[in-house]
């Protein structure tokens, strides 16, 4: 059933992501995609991994929510995913840790597809890597409550069929912010998450798009 989709996201990545276009939609005002040269040498490298797994007839990913007790983006909408260690002997190795570590899951049962554009977080200093994976059916997930409040299955598929954006103000760290984000149940998922979830949005809306073409 889902081989097609599967077949097309692993060509997707022999080709031009959509990248610094998609993660345009989303970005907050006078925030910056790139960094300067004295920023390069203080850049902080983490991955995050981005699972898709089918429900029903949906595909969905999985977000969480962070505490709001943790030093970088208390309270916000994210993947799971962290800082790149000295231990880990890849980014990709980073990212599948701390699934396990923050949503419990095996991740000897999902298989990484590949990489999506890096995203450089100028209020952070970080320098993300996400990793897109699958895994056949939905994981059984455990919530590690010191570093996730709450996991949220977001219906990819459903904003691939209707990709709905929002603005508002919010109050951050660097004063009120007017921003673009994806609503879903009462969230408000902005910022790096929702640049992600844009570059990825629009790779799943061109495979709608050919398999319309061949009908």
């Amino acid at each position: 059933m889902h081989s097609p989709i599967l077949k097309y996201l692993e060509e997707a990545f022999h080709g031009e992501l959509p990248g610094i276009e998609a993660h345009r939609k989303m970005l907050p005002p006078g925030r910056s995609l790139a960094s300067s040269e004295d920023e390069m040498r203080l850049i902080k490298q983490s991955s995050i991994l981005l699972l898709l797994f089918p429900e029903g007839e949906q595909i969905y990913t999985c977000l969480t929510r962070r505490p709001a007790t943790m030093t970088f983006h208390p309270g916000q909408v994210s993947f799971p995913g962290g800082k790149v260690e000295k231990e880990d002997i890849s980014a990709e190795m980073t990212a599948l840790r701390e699934a396990r570590e923050e949503i419990g899951i095996d991740t000897s049962g999902i298989r990484i597809l590949g990489k999506l554009s890096d995203l450089y977080l100028e209020v952070s200093g970080f320098s993300i890597q996400p990793f897109l994976a699958w895994a056949d059916k939905k994981p059984d997930f455990v919530v590690n409550p010191g570093e996730v409040e709450e996991l949220i299955l977001f219906p990819i598929s459903d904003f691939v069929k209707d990709e709905t954006t929002s603005e508002t103000v919010l109050d951050t760290f660097t004063g009120p912010l007017q921003i673009k984000y994806y609503p879903f149940n009462g969230e408000i998922i902005w910022g790096a998450t929702a640049m992600i979830l844009s570059e990825l949005i629009e790779i799943l809306k061109k495979h709608g798009s050919d398999q319309s073409q061949s009908q």
